[in-house]
């Protein structure tokens, strides 16, 4: 086992690839895919119990792998969560978090100046230097500045997006999303690849091809690989291609979801064919939980709180599905309380290495649950922005601060609870519980409904060992610097590399940064 820390000095670089060189072709070395969906949410999947049975490919996932029904993500929203899975550490570590306001989530729109930084070391990293090739395919999200791009934080190659598909813009004031082919972009959402107000888009299509030709040349090569399959079709504008659209019980929404499930089979099934299957780790999740306030264009969260934009179950906690015929069991359920950073440390394991050792890792390795189901002890920390806001230990989950969203975005319709009000509990202003935790079982109560009352035995008993891993946590924390701080217009996505040999280059705006402002 050997451990690597980033060097990043031309001589560093040279003693990796000299030290690395040697075993370019990692004989014996898994490989990895991992499907990360956008704003699906858990109850999503037939698996999961949505009554529309509509998933029949992660359904089968599922039964032949691991079911891992208590999985989150590290932040509810798109960017921190997907910050935390390629770092293994905490958006309040890795700096994907603001400070401009308290307990406030921020992400990567085009105008965001900061993405993720240099300093931290993302598990592609690694892989990339044990001698994996990696590609991601989908929306990157970490920052759509050029020193930002995955081919400069462990990526060999790129078909996707540096931001979210919202549109379609003038290219005037906003210039519409540019779609990346590795390091230089090849068109535009809404104009060279194409989502129409009907919700029509063949881009779900795209990234199943991509998926499918990069395996094949991988196999073809015989190299290990990473696959990082991060597609957008269920956050909204929702889409899916002429063959899938009209064919749910769910609307648009579910329309997205077949299709997606569709890429999961084919993807399932190449390795298969490739018979590469029992020598490959295939991960399902979500970045986050199902996006509520969309109300029928949103996703389900099953028996959960809430949903995106909060830190109650719904908000967090991902529908998770984990596959590797002859080494993962079929049809196992885990309890393992995982996380998206655990991605971080298994894989690194997986492939022979050890985790970076100076700095916190989040993460912890799953390979004894993934293998033997057996259980590991360890605490989810549910941040908002810079806070803390709950902590679960074993089936009892405790919040220090409640909130929604404000009052004011609720009252003009934006409701991430719908048609859930607990008092105390789904609070609009951000109310401070850490003197005295409100507390909840898991295992009763998955709804946080019930409060158990601070009087009450068990309450007694089990507070303590709580605010004991909240104590050591926050003793041990070292806040990174924030990098969703400082929005300005010159920075979004006017010219980007390779516009010039499409003749899509637009000329930006004078720089005029301002602190961005976080509603909720």
């Amino acid at each position: 086992m050997i451990s690597v820390n980033k060097m990043t000095s031309p001589l560093g670089c040279a003693i990796i690839a000299a030290l690395f060189f040697a075993n370019c072709h990692a004989a014996g070395k898994p490989n990895f895919v991992i499907m990360l969906m956008d704003d699906m949410g858990w109850g999503d999947l037939g698996v999961y119990g949505h009554p529309a049975k509509e998933t029949p490919n992660l359904d089968k996932m599922a039964a032949d792998g691991m079911l891992l029904p208590d999985f989150y993500s590290a932040n509810p929203l798109c960017s921190p969560s997907r910050a935390a899975l390629l770092s293994g550490r905490l958006p309040i570590r890795n700096g994907f978090y603001s400070n401009n306001d308290h307990a406030r989530n921020a992400y990567t729109p085009q105008n965001i100046v900061g993405g993720i930084p240099d300093e931290e070391i993302l598990f592609p990293e690694l892989l990339q230097q044990a001698g994996y090739r990696n590609k991601i395919i989908g929306k990157w999200h970490l920052g759509q500045q050029p020193r930002y791009h995955p081919l400069k934080h462990g990526f060999n190659e790129w078909f996707g997006a540096p931001n979210c598909h919202f549109g379609p813009f003038d290219d005037k004031k906003t210039p519409n999303i540019p779609v990346y082919k590795d390091a230089d972009m090849v068109g535009r959402y809404y104009e060279e690849f194409k989502i129409e107000k009907s919700g029509e888009s063949n881009l779900t299509q795209i990234y199943i091809s991509e998926a499918i030709e990069f395996i094949e040349k991988q196999a073809a090569a015989d190299q290990p690989f990473l696959l990082y399959w991060a597609v957008d079709a269920t956050h909204q504008p929702l889409y899916a291609s002429r063959k899938f659209l009209g064919t749910s019980k769910r609307g648009l929404y579910g329309d997205a979801v077949r299709e997606l499930d569709f890429g999961v089979g084919v993807i399932l099934n190449k390795l298969k064919q490739l018979n590469i299957d029992t020598n490959t780790l295939a991960v399902f999740s979500s970045d986050n939980g199902g996006a509520t306030y969309a109300k029928t264009q949103g996703g389900s969260n099953g028996p959960f709180l809430c949903g995106k934009q909060t830190t109650f179950e719904g908000g967090m906690r991902e529908p998770t599905i984990a596959w590797w015929p002859g080494r993962i069991k079929p049809g196992k359920v885990s309890h393992q309380l995982g996380s998206l950073m655990d991605l971080f440390t298994t894989l690194v394991e997986l492939a022979g290495l050890t985790p970076p050792s100076d700095r916190i890792i989040d993460g912890i390795s799953l390979k004894q649950t993934l293998f033997d189901n057996k259980p590991i002890n360890r605490t989810i920390f549910y941040y908002r922005g810079d806070e803390l806001m709950a902590v679960r230990v074993g089936q009892y989950k405790a919040h220090r601060w409640t909130w929604t969203n404000s009052i004011e975005e609720f009252n003009k319709g934006t409701d991430f609870c719908p048609g859930e009000i607990i008092a105390n509990v789904t609070t609009h202003d951000q109310t401070n519980h850490s003197s005295q935790p409100l507390l909840f079982h898991l295992g009763r109560d998955p709804g946080e409904k019930y409060l158990i009352k601070p009087a009450s035995a068990e309450y007694k008993s089990v507070m303590p060992g709580i605010m004991q891993e909240i104590s050591k946590h926050q003793a041990a924390l070292m806040p990174g610097k924030p990098q969703l701080n400082w929005c300005d217009k010159a920075v979004m996505n006017w010219s980007p590399p390779g516009c010039e040999k499409l003749n899509k280059c637009i000329t930006p705006p004078p720089s005029a940064p301002v602190l961005c402002t976080w509603p909720h």
